[in-house]
C-alpha cells in the first residue's frame, strides 16, 4: 500500500501528497497518468478487529456503494471517477476540488449572511434529493463535507459512509455513524434513517453556517445527549428568515420535518430575497395530514399522549410576579388578571413569516444592531403559525390564538400556551417601555419572584375552573434567552409541576412565556423544557421582527 508520495495505484494513479484525513480514511492528491489530470484519491479505512471474511465482505460493500454513488451525477456532488481495491483496501478516485470547506469558511471569515447560506443549502439539498432518488443516503452531512468550490459551486463531498437503500453499510460495525452534533436523533437512536435524516443534518449545517457555532455545543457526548433530548434546537439568532426553516428541518421527529421538496423551495425563496411561508407548502407533501394540509404531519412525541404538548412548548403559567394585586388566590378572575401570570410561547418558526406582520422596531434586525426596540404594538398572535402551535399542542387542527390584552394565548382542553408582554405601573402599555425602564422592571420582578409565591390558580379556557393551590419554585437564571432571563415553575401541594414560566427581557420589552398542562403524564423536566423552549422561540421571533 502506498505510504507516501510517489506510490502508484493500478499502474495509473500517482499519489503525490495527503490532502487530509479523518475517521474514514485519507484523501490524497494524485495524478491520473492515463488522462493526464489531477484527481483526489480517497483511501478508505476499514473498521478494526475484522477477520479475513469480514474484511472481504466490507471491501465488497464499499466497492458496491462507491459504484452506486458514482451513478449519481450532479454538479453539487463530487464526481466519482473510479473505484478499485489495492492491498486489500478500497480506494475511490474522485474529482479534485479547489476551494475550501464550509467549516473553514465560517471559522476564518465568520457566519454567512442568511441569503448566501440559503443558496448553499438549496444547492446541497438538490444534490441530496438526486442521491436519494438513486437510493443513496449520505449520512454524514456536515460543514466539513460541504465544499465551496472556486468555480462557484456548493459541493457535497465524502460519501464514504453513504448507505445504499436495502444494503448493509461499510460502517455497519462502527459504533458511531456520522459526526456528533450533525447526526440526526433517530440515527443516534439506532434507526436506519432516511432522506429526512440527511435533511436534519443539513439543517444543523445551516445552523452553524449562519450562527458561527453548532446548535449543540460541548463534548461529543454532550452534543449527542442534547440531540437526543431536545425536540428542537435553540432558535438561531442571526439567520433571519432562514431561522424558522432551519428549526423546522431539525425537529426531533422525522415526520414533523418538511419534505425535501418543500424545504428546497423555501431555501430558494430565502436565497432569492423572497419571504417564505414555511408552514404552507404549495401542495401537501408526504408528511401532510389528511384534512390538515398546511402543516407537516407530526407524530406524538415519545412519552406523550395524543393531544398533549411536547416538551418545549409554551404553557399558560400561574400567576406571575407582575400579576395585578389580588391575582393570586382569586377565583373566577378576569382574562386580564389571569394573563398576568400566564406565559407565552412564541414559535420560532413564526419569526420569518411573521416578520411581515406587525411589529416594530426602531433599529433594523441585524445581528450587529444591538437589542431591538419596539415602539408599535406587536401582534403576539402572529408569532405562532398553525404548524408551530401544532408542534406545541399536538391537536389537529391547531387552536387559533386569542388576543389577551397585549399578548396572546392558545388553548385546548387540558393545555395552554401564552405569551404576555409586561409593563410597569407608570407606563401606559408595553410599547412605551424604554430599555432602562424594562431593565428596572425585570429587576423588580426578579426580586418579587425570589421571595416565592403561593395562591390559587384557575384557567377556564383549558378546563381548570376550580382553583388549584400552587407553590412557586425558586427562580433560576437561564442563558441563551434575551438579554437576561429567569425561570420557575408552579407546583401543586404534592410537588408536581403543572406550569413552567420563563421571564425574559429582549431589548425594551419584558415578556413572560408560560406552558401549563392539567395532565400528569409530562414530567417536571418536560414542563421546564417546554417553557424554556417557548421562551427561546419567542425571543427569536421578536428579534426577527426587530
Amino acid at each position: 500500500m502506498p505510504e507516501s508520495s510517489g506510490g502508484r495505484l493500478a499502474s495509473r494513479y500517482l499519489l503525490r501528497r495527503p490532502l487530509g484525513s479523518g475517521g474514514m480514511g485519507t484523501v490524497w492528491l494524485a495524478w491520473d497518468e492515463m488522462l493526464e489530470r489531477q484527481v483526489a484519491v480517497k483511501e478508505l479505512r476499514l473498521p478494526d478487529g475484522l477477520d479475513e471474511a469480514q474484511r472481504a465482505e466490507a471491501v465488497e460493500r464499499a466497492v458496491r456503494e462507491a459504484r452506486a454513488a458514482a451513478q449519481v451525477r450532479h454538479p453539487g456532488i463530487v464526481a466519482l471517477h473510479d473505484v478499485l481495491v489495492h492491498d486489500g483496501r478500497p480506494w475511490i478516485i474522485m474529482e479534485l476540488l479547489r476551494g475550501r470547506t464550509l467549516a473553514d469558511e465560517v471559522k476564518d471569515r465568520g457566519p454567512l449572511p442568511p441569503d448566501r447560506a440559503a443558496w448553499l443549502g438549496a444547492q446541497v439539498l438538490d444534490a441530496l434529493r438526486e442521491a436519494h432518488a438513486h437510493g443513496v443516503q449520505h449520512r454524514d452531512v456536515k460543514p466539513a463535507n460541504v465544499f465551496l468550490s472556486d468555480d462557484g459551486r456548493a459541493v457535497l463531498t465524502d460519501f464514504g459512509i453513504a448507505k445504499l437503500d436495502g444494503h448493509a453499510t461499510l460502517t455497519a460495525a462502527d459504533a458511531t455513524i456520522g459526526s456528533p452534533g450533525f447526526i440526526a436523533p433517530e440515527r443516534l437512536d439506532g434507526a436506519a434513517g432516511g432522506p429526512a435524516s440527511d435533511l436534519w443534518s443539513l439543517g444543523a449545517t445551516l445552523y452553524l453556517a449562519t450562527e458561527g457555532g453548532p446548535a449543540y455545543g460541548g463534548s461529543p457526548v454532550e452534543r449527542i445527549q442534547a440531540t437526543l433530548t431536545s425536540r428542537i434546537p435553540p432558535p438561531p439568532r442571526r439567520a433571519g428568515t432562514l431561522g424558522p426553516l432551519v428549526t423546522w428541518m431539525m425537529d426531533r421527529d422525522p415526520a414533523a420535518r418538511p419534505d425535501t421538496a418543500t424545504a428546497q423551495r423555501l431555501l430558494t425563496d430565502v436565497a432569492e430575497g423572497r419571504s417564505p411561508a414555511p408552514y404552507a407548502p404549495v401542495s401537501p407533501g408526504p408528511y401532510a395530514q389528511p384534512g390538515f394540509p398546511d402543516v407537516p404531519n407530526a407524530s406524538t412525541a415519545p412519552g406523550q399522549q395524543a393531544g398533549r404538548a411536547a416538551p418545549g412548548q409554551p404553557p399558560n403559567g400561574p400567576a406571575g410576579p407582575a400579576a395585578p394585586a389580588g391575582h393570586a388566590g382569586a377565583t373566577g378572575r378576569s382574562r386580564a388578571d389571569r394573563r398576568g401570570w400566564i406565559l407565552g410561547g412564541a414559535g420560532v418558526a413564526v419569526a420569518a413569516a411573521a416578520a411581515l406582520v406587525v411589529a416594530l422596531v426602531v433599529i433594523p434586525g441585524d445581528a450587529e444592531a444591538g437589542p431591538p426596540s419596539f415602539t408599535l404594538p406587536v401582534d403576539f398572535c402572529s408569532l405562532l403559525t398553525g404548524d408551530q402551535v401544532h408542534q406545541l399542542i399536538r391537536t389537529a387542527p391547531a387552536p387559533k390564538g386569542t388576543a389577551s390584552d397585549a399578548g396572546c394565548e392558545w388553548t385546548v382542553s387540558g393545555e395552554g400556551v401564552s405569551l404576555i408582554p409586561k409593563k410597569d405601573s407608570d407606563t401606559p402599555d408595553p410599547w412605551a417601555m424604554t430599555e432602562e425602564s424594562s431593565r428596572l422592571l425585570f429587576e423588580s420582578l426578579a426580586k418579587k419572584y425570589a421571595k416565592g409565591q403561593k395562591g390559587d390558580w384557575t384557567w377556564k379556557e383549558i378546563g381548570q375552573t376550580r382553583p388549584i393551590t400552587f407553590t412557586q419554585t425558586t427562580p433560576r437564571t437561564v442563558d441563551g434567552v434575551g438579554e437576561e432571563a429567569l425561570a420557575y415553575e408552579f407546583a401543586t401541594r404534592q410537588g408536581h409541576a403543572y406550569a413552567g414560566v420563563v421571564l425574559f427581557r429582549v431589548g425594551d420589552l419584558v415578556v413572560e412565556a408560560a406552558y401549563s398542562t392539567l395532565s400528569t403524564t409530562p414530567t417536571d423536566d418536560d414542563i421546564r423544557s417546554a417553557a424554556l423552549t417557548a421562551a427561546r422561540m419567542a425571543d427569536a421571533a421578536l428579534r426577527a421582527k426587530g
